[in-house]
């Protein structure tokens, strides 16, 4: 049996210039951060008792004896791509829910993969086990996806993601002192609006427009390097949600879709309590938001927004991580 763990992760700056459709041609880069909310997939060989050859347990449970016959999209792609001869049981736990804009698919698929390597005895590096996430999910499965979210979830860790013209992506974690990280972190607050919605359906309306919306992509690409400068400086903090802020102006208009009534609401009332700035993450739509507050302010915010959820977060440093190892199911 093999267990993997890997985290959701946050995006600050620069989401949509990671879409192959823009960073192939200019290139892109993104400021992002993985936290400790993971996604678990429990993997193991099936006894050949059953009728079933497979079985997928997550929000449904799938007992199939082809591969070909899982509805599973991520699981089907995988096994289909990987020669899976013997049967398999495959188990989804995750500590927030799907579509909400965390990169939870893209967590799983990269779950899935780390735990499918484990399995063949195989140890897979990180790079390539984001770019095996990419192929699937880009390639395989055909989903308007960005690149961001597979890179997080195997790398982990705090960093700036630069995606270069033609394909290639290089990691630079970004250091902090630990008194100006534990600062920035303290300011950092994160509620569930309570509204699921389907990212790619989303994502494809903002890939339409990227080429015309180039100029907001160039400036919210410009962002993720001030957005560093500010963390690494002596400045105020402020000047981060500041900054938040200025980017969500800018992705709401990469679509109509981007942004709702109930969305616009909420951060309306988060920044009447207090909020310097904020955003909603992920494709758009729905899903969690994170909003930028000093400490002397959180109490206001979380009574002014008391009917959502809100989930306390750290950032995490591990990415995906294969955490109980016993091939032969001992």
């Amino acid at each position: 049996m093999i267990i993997t763990r890997t985290p959701f992760r946050i995006s600050f700056f620069g989401g949509g210039t990671d879409y192959r459709a823009w960073a192939d041609k200019y290139g892109g880069c993104v400021v992002a951060t993985t936290i400790d909310k993971y996604c678990y997939i429990t993997c193991r060989h099936l006894p050949p008792f059953f009728e079933h050859k497979h079985r997928i347990v997550y929000s449904k449970i799938e007992n199939v004896v082809d591969a070909a016959d899982i509805q599973h999209p991520a699981v089907r792609a995988v096994l289909l791509n990987h020669d899976c001869d013997r049967g398999l049981e495959i188990h989804h736990d995750g500590d927030l829910p799907a579509r909400a804009g965390l990169g939870s698919s893209s967590s799983f698929t990269v779950g899935l993969l780390n735990a499918l390597k484990a399995l063949q005895g195989r140890h897979i590096s990180q790079e390539e086990l984001a770019k095996l996430a990419i192929h699937i999910e880009q390639d395989v499965i055909r989903e308007n996806v960005g690149s961001q979210d597979q890179i997080s979830a195997a790398y982990g860790g705090f960093n700036r993601i630069e995606f270069s013209p033609g394909g290639g992506f290089r990691v630079d974690p970004i250091v902090l002192p630990r008194e100006r990280l534990d600062a920035f972190q303290d300011r950092l607050m994160l509620f569930f609006t309570g509204l699921s919605r389907f990212a790619s359906e989303i994502a494809k309306s903002k890939i339409e427009n990227l080429h015309e919306r180039r100029a907001e992509l160039m400036r919210m690409r410009e962002m993720t390097d001030e957005g560093i400068s500010v963390l690494r400086s002596d400045c105020s903090l402020d000047s981060f949600g500041e900054l938040l802020d200025q980017g969500w102006q800018y992705k709401r208009r990469l679509s109509d879709k981007v942004s709702t009534a109930e969305v616009d609401k909420i951060y309306d009332e988060a920044r009447r309590a207090g909020a310097i700035g904020g955003k909603l993450l992920g494709a758009g739509g729905g899903g969690f938001m994170l909003f930028f507050v000093r400490p002397e302010d959180q109490p206001r915010v979380r009574e002014k927004l008391q009917r959502l959820v809100h989930v306390p977060f750290r950032f995490e440093q591990s990415g995906s991580r294969v955490v109980l190892y016993q091939p032969n199911g001992l």
